[in-house]
This record gives C-alpha cells, sequence and structure tokens, in this order.
C-alpha cells in the first residue's frame, strides 16, 4: 500500500518533489498523482494529468488553452475522486496528502472526502486558516497552514512541509491504539459491540441530551453525539446513510432553521432524511428551532436588520425564528418524518426548545411554538406526535425521548425492511 501524493506538478511541482523524496526517507511507499492541467510538470508523475481526466472521462485540456479554468478544476476534482475510489478499493492506498491553493484544495480534498473515515487525509493548505467546511465536508480530514504560499522551497515552507511528511509517516506507520478491555475505572469499555444511537445536541440543549446519554449507555448503547452546527449535522446524516447507526434521537434539529432562512449553520436540504430512507428508528424532536445563526452582529444581512437578536457571544448573533417560519419548519419536519420507512416518534416541549426559550428569557415566544407544533400536525400524518408539558432541558424530557426510542429499538423491523 502507498500514500497517494496530490499536487498540481506544474505550479507545486518542487514541493511535491521534496514532500515524495521525505516520505520515501522515512520508509513509506508513494505514488505521485499529477492533478495539473495548465503549464509543463516539473517532475514526471507515477499517474499523470491525461489519467486523471481519463478517470472522469474528460479530455485534458491543450497545453496553452485558454479554456475554462474552473471547468478543468472541476474535471480534475472529478477524475482524483474516481481514481482514488478505484484505488483504495484494490488495496492501495494507504493515505492521501494533498498540496495546494485553492484549486489543489478543491481536486485533493474532493479525493479525500471520498475515502472511509479512519484513512489519513493530510491536505496542505494556503486557505487552512479560514472557513474550510467547503473543503473538509464531514469527514476527518487533517489541514495544515503552510503560513506562506506553496512558491518554492524555503525556511518557511520546508519545515512545514516536512512536518506533512512526518505526520503522513506517522499515520499509516504506527499502528492504531486498540480500545483497552476495561476503563481506567475497572469496567467494561462500552465500546466496540455496542449499537450506536446519534444524537444531535446544541449549547442550548446541552442538558437534555447529557442527560439521555447517560441513560442510553446505561441501557447499554454506545452514544455519538454531533454538534448541531452544519457539518455535524452532515456528518450524522452520513454515517446513518453508510448504515452504522442503530437508532437516532434527533433532540436538536436547529439546522433546518439555518437552511430555511438562510443562517451560517445549515446542514443542507437533505438534513433529517437518512434515518427514515434507512428505516432506522427516531426520536426527533424540535431542539433550538427559535433561532437562526449569524457571525458578528455586524455581518448579519441587512433584510433581518429589524428582526429579533440575542448576542450568544462576541462571534454569534442568534436571530429569533418568527411563528411563520415556525410553521413551515414544523410542516418540513411533519413531512420528512411521514416519509420515514422505520418506526417515528415526534416529541415536542410545550414550554421551550432552548435554553433562552424559556420563562423570562429572551427568545420566549409562545405565538411561535404553537405555529411550529401546528405545521407539524398538518403534515406529520401518522406519526405519533407527543407533546410533553415540560421545557426540553427538564429531566422529564430527557427521560421521556429516551424511554420512546428504547420503545422503538425493541420493535421487531417491518417485513419490508
Amino acid at each position: 500500500m502507498s500514500v497517494y501524493l496530490l499536487a498540481t506538478l506544474d505550479t507545486k511541482g518542487r514541493e511535491a518533489g521534496f514532500v515524495r523524496d521525505r516520505l520515501r526517507e522515512l520508509g513509506v511507499a508513494v505514488v505521485l498523482v499529477d492533478v495539473g492541467s495548465a503549464g509543463e510538470p516539473f517532475l514526471p508523475a507515477d499517474i499523470s494529468r491525461e489519467q486523471v481526466f481519463a478517470a472522469a472521462e474528460a479530455t485534458l485540456p491543450p497545453a496553452g488553452s485558454s479554456s475554462d479554468r474552473g471547468t478543468a478544476v472541476a474535471a480534475a476534482a472529478a477524475g482524483a475522486r474516481a481514481l482514488l475510489e478505484r484505488e483504495f478499493a484494490a488495496g492501495r492506498v494507504s493515505g492521501v496528502l494533498g498540496l495546494g491553493g485553492s484549486a489543489g484544495t478543491t481536486i485533493a480534498t474532493a479525493a479525500m472526502r471520498a475515502l472511509p473515515l479512519g484513512v489519513p487525509k493530510v491536505m496542505v493548505c494556503t486557505l487552512a486558516s479560514g472557513q474550510v467546511r467547503p473543503w473538509v465536508g464531514d469527514k476527518d480530514l487533517f489541514m495544515l497552514n503552510p503560513v506562506v504560499d506553496l512558491v518554492g522551497l524555503n525556511r518557511i515552507s520546508r519545515p512545514v512541509l516536512d512536518q506533512a511528511a512526518r505526520a503522513m509517516a506517522g499515520l499509516v506507520s504506527l499502528p492504531p491504539a486498540a480500545p483497552p478491555a476495561t476503563s481506567a475505572h475497572g469496567t467494561t469499555n462500552p465500546q466496540a459491540d455496542r449499537p450506536l444511537i446519534a444524537a444531535t445536541m446544541f449549547g442550548v440543549t446541552t442538558p437534555c441530551v447529557s442527560a439521555a446519554r447517560q441513560m442510553l449507555e446505561e441501557a447499554g448503547y454506545e452514544v455519538l453525539i454531533f454538534h448541531a452546527t452544519g457539518n455535524g449535522g452532515q456528518a450524522m446524516e452520513t454515517l446513518i446513510a453508510d448504515g452504522l447507526v442503530a437508532g437516532v434521537l434527533d433532540i436538536t434539529t436547529t439546522e433546518l432553521a439555518d437552511e430555511l432562512v438562510g443562517g451560517i449553520l445549515s446542514a443542507g436540504p437533505d438534513r433529517l432524511t437518512a434515518a427514515g430512507r434507512r428505516g432506522i428508528p427516531q426520536v426527533i424532536s424540535v431542539g433550538a428551532l427559535d433561532m437562526v445563526n449569524f457571525g458578528p452582529l455586524d455581518t448579519v444581512p441587512a433584510q433581518f436588520r429589524d428582526r429579533h437578536f440575542h448576542r450568544h457571544n462576541p462571534t454569534v448573533t442568534l436571530m429569533r425564528t418568527t411563528p411563520a417560519e415556525n410553521r413551515q419548519l414544523g410542516r418540513e419536519i411533519g413531512a420528512k418524518a411521514a416519509n420515514a420507512r422505520g418506526p417515528t416518534c415526534l416529541l415536542l416541549p410545550r414550554r421551550g426548545v432552548s435554553a433562552i426559550d424559556n420563562a423570562g428569557q429572551p427568545f420566549e415566544d409562545r405565538e411561535a411554538r404553537a405555529s411550529l407544533f401546528a405545521g407539524l400536525r398538518e403534515t406529520a400524518g401518522a406519526v405519533p406526535i407527543e407533546e410533553l408539558d415540560c421545557h426540553i432541558n427538564d429531566p422529564e424530557f430527557a427521560q421521556a425521548a429516551v424511554a420512546r426510542l428504547l420503545e422503538l429499538l425493541r420493535r421487531p423491523p417491518p417485513a419490508s425492511a
């Protein structure tokens, strides 16, 4: 098996050669992949750019061509992804290391995101100190900031590239730590053989989900908690779609509000669909649907200037969702629940959906909650809906959510599943 080193060898060839040689010195086999499309390669590749483009069923633009660079980058990204998927399936990939600016990062990370969790992925990227979600997605991808641009080798770039090579060498050469048979307290380690439950949490629903996690662990499950920041919801949907999860406690569906209204923490339109498609048990609630997330107050779009805001911290501004938005969110959740193939339950807290939607708190709004619940009832069909006369963070709500999920998990799967 080899580390696949991806770089545009016309612009990053010297740097790629340095990393390749360091990996070899560290005893790591390397396959150098040229994902460039413009100038002449600085050094020969083990897999040429022509092969990369062919993997995408695309044609490499002629040298000196004035064809659209964006189209070429998209084709190279598709080719790198298809090539790495094929090579990994054949058992030839131990890890992937990429070097790049915006184009090289787009290409290399497309290939990395196609590989499963646990496969080492390191990206040396001039964009690494900014917002990296478009490139990292929901995968376990390391990004290393080179500090200076990757143009030539110098006293700054050389040690950074050496770090990348040593990091990858360690990742592929050192065996992963095996989970201990017992915990530090002498109890059996609840890993590996325990069914997985996926749960969603935000800061404003932490008491509920933390209590639920403890109860589920005591019932014999391992709980994966996903921070509902967009990327967290996407990661959860991916793991569910991959068949790794036995049940879902979707307490915090707040990402749907950001998708609807235009906040910064959307998980996309497919949020709240994977469990329904897989037919696995799920308990769905409405945690933190009272809010849409933005950055600092001066970054909030102008069309929202007359809305109700709460400054969560210096970098996060929360905007209260309106009754009309809540009704639409309720209808969306109800419709997605109604389309689920597996056992599903909707659990609603009458006294508030987040820590700041509570008596005396800044986002308390009974009308908005009533609209949310009404929207759910309009589209949920035969899905059971249970309203509890408590707040989402009250202990009895967590207890009820866990009890419902355990009940659904005990049901035999439908004959068609």
